[in-house]
């Protein structure tokens, strides 16, 4: 993984004192709440309902034992002994005394971490592929871009102020596993000719209006991707909208202009720019790259898995994942135990996943985007230790990509913008399917909940997605449809009325039900809805 230079370590350095500052001032009353959240929001604290909300950024997911300990160590000290790990591969902290914030940055500054850029309009924390390095099916190694982008794109002064916030994703394998065409800029690195390059797919997102990416670039070589990605952001800067905040995002901007006319006007900058040296040197890139490095995998390691125990047989089949090397698996850390709240670990589980990762995983950890957490690099022989370790701890619930691995939002349980609950929802959903063993019948079911229409649980997104709103001050939920975030990117559709709590749990297994007595051998729960379409379920719903 990256390590932080001099210039790495001395810009985020300089960041925290200058925070410090700036939160003294506001603390002592010399700066108004006004003036101070444009602030805050760089350094990625958030006021929510009951306390400040501190975003850290994790890039591309990848961190090292040394820094989840850290993390650990920040939310015993800072918060309330757990953190929420987040859709864009970070980790927020709920709460936070806003006098204590730069202490917690200089805690992070220690480890190489930072919150910058983790709010506000400007370029957020880059994702990517949280297999990545360790995928079989993947052409190179995105993260080495992922990272340069990331070091173009902090503290750019020409985007510190972007009409709306601003994510990309980068991938390298057919097999999208970052949502990438949901991103503002999803870039696909692909291969033609013999030669690398990358396909531009922007103006993507969820929120109030979500929209797919469409590729407007189908091949960029690789030694031009910062000039063309910048292309991309200048034109919006340009052009996109700043009277209305509900219109700013680049999707907009694309969608009302069309998609031909962007890239016209994209390519035209991106011709202009070719030759003002935007472009990092090779040797940056190759600087870079030395990071990412494949660790010393055993060259004869034992391939073959002990499945006498069946607990453990079923944790390998469902949160293991073929990795690229012989006697080698990616194996998945659930957040996701039944009853519990997606995506939240406390600070004694980090330091076991950071100790384990150490002792199993070349010292190497992942945020996924599904909330969950991934050792990258296992040997096979090492998972029945692992997973043991894992079960006493509560983290071995054998659940990856079934409808109890479920994406939620931390809703108006801390949220000062959710209508409705998330994490109730969440918990009664899990406990039910649990409860009634239909789980393993159902296979792959990907079901994802928002507390609001901003969709920070990619409700879009869901096999079954769920939409928290306010109905005349009650809580309501809506019951979507057919999304997806993979390769086969679709947005789902509203069934019909809402539901309360009590009712929207109903309604999921309703909705399970009907696929179950539908289905044609070998289809999900999206093939089967995209075959049959929405009126059984809506039948069986709603009578």
């Amino acid at each position: 993984m990256y390590l932080y230079d001099q210039y790495d370590q001395a810009m985020v350095d300089a960041r925290v004192e200058e925070f410090r500052d700036q939160a003294r001032r506001r603390l002592e009353g010399k700066l108004t709440e006004a003036q101070f959240t444009p602030l805050r929001l760089k350094n990625g604290l958030y006021l929510q309902l009951h306390a400040y909300m501190l975003r850290v950024a994790v890039p591309y997911g990848t961190l090292n034992s040394r820094q989840m300990h850290a993390l650990a160590d920040i939310a015993d000290k800072y918060d309330r002994g757990y953190g929420h790990f987040t859709t864009r591969q970070n980790i927020q902290y709920n709460w936070i005394k806003l006098e204590e914030a730069a202490d917690i940055l200089a805690d992070l500054a220690k480890v190489e971490m930072h919150a910058i850029q983790t709010s506000g309009n400007c370029i957020r924390n880059i994702s990517s592929d949280h297999f990545a390095g360790a995928a079989k099916d993947e052409l190179v190694d995105p993260r080495p871009y992922a990272e340069l982008l990331r070091q173009w794109s902090s503290f750019h002064p020409e985007f510190n102020a972007l009409p709306r916030k601003f994510k990309i994703a980068v991938i390298a394998s057919d097999t999208d596993r970052a949502a990438m065409r949901l991103h503002d800029i999803g870039i696909h690195i692909v291969e033609h000719g013999g030669e690398l390059g990358a396909a531009f797919y922007v103006g993507g997102g969820m929120g109030r209006t979500p929209m797919i990416a469409p590729c407007i670039k189908e091949f960029v070589p690789l030694y031009q991707l910062v000039t063309y990605t910048e292309a991309c952001l200048r034109v919006y800067n340009r052009e996109g909208r700043r009277d209305n905040k509900y219109k700013a995002r680049i999707k907009i901007l694309v969608h009302e202009m069309g998609a031909e006319a962007y890239t016209k006007a994209v390519d035209a900058e991106f011709e202009h720019m070719l030759g003002q040296g935007i472009e990092p040197p090779f040797a940056e890139l190759e600087r870079i790259r030395t990071f990412f490095q494949d660790p010393p995998f055993e060259e004869d390691a034992n391939g073959e898995i002990d499945r006498s125990d069946p607990d453990f047989a079923l944790w390998v089949d469902r949160n293991t994942v073929s990795h690229k090397t012989e006697g080698y698996a990616s194996a998945v850390i659930s957040l996701k135990p039944v009853g519990g709240i997606p995506g939240d670990a406390t600070s004694d589980q980090m330091r076991l996943m950071a100790d384990l990762a150490k002792a199993y995983s070349f010292d190497e950890l992942r945020v996924m985007h599904t909330q969950n957490i991934v050792l990258p690099h296992v040997r096979k022989a090492d998972l029945h230790t692992l997973w043991t370790a894992l079960e006493e701890a509560g983290l071995g619930s054998p659940n990856l990509d079934t409808v109890e691995d479920i994406i939620a939002c931390p809703g108006l349980d801390y949220c000062s913008l959710a209508n409705a609950r998330s994490i109730p929802v969440a918990q009664k959903i899990s406990e039910r399917f649990s409860a009634s063993g239909k789980t393993e019948a159902l296979g792959q079911l990907k079901l994802k909940i928002s507390g609001c229409i901003n969709a920070c649980g990619h409700h879009h997104a869901g096999h079954i997605g769920i939409l928290g709103v306010d109905r005349k001050g009650v809580e309501n939920y809506q019951l979507l449809l057919g999304g997806s975030e993979a390769e086969d990117v679709s947005l789902a559709k509203i069934t019909g009325p809402g539901f309360d709590e009590a009712g929207i749990v109903d309604a999921v297994e309703t909705a399970a039900d009907v696929y179950l007595r539908e289905r044609e051998d070998g289809e999900r729960f999206l093939d089967t809805y995209r075959r049959i379409g929405m009126n059984p379920f809506k039948e069986a719903l709603y009578g």
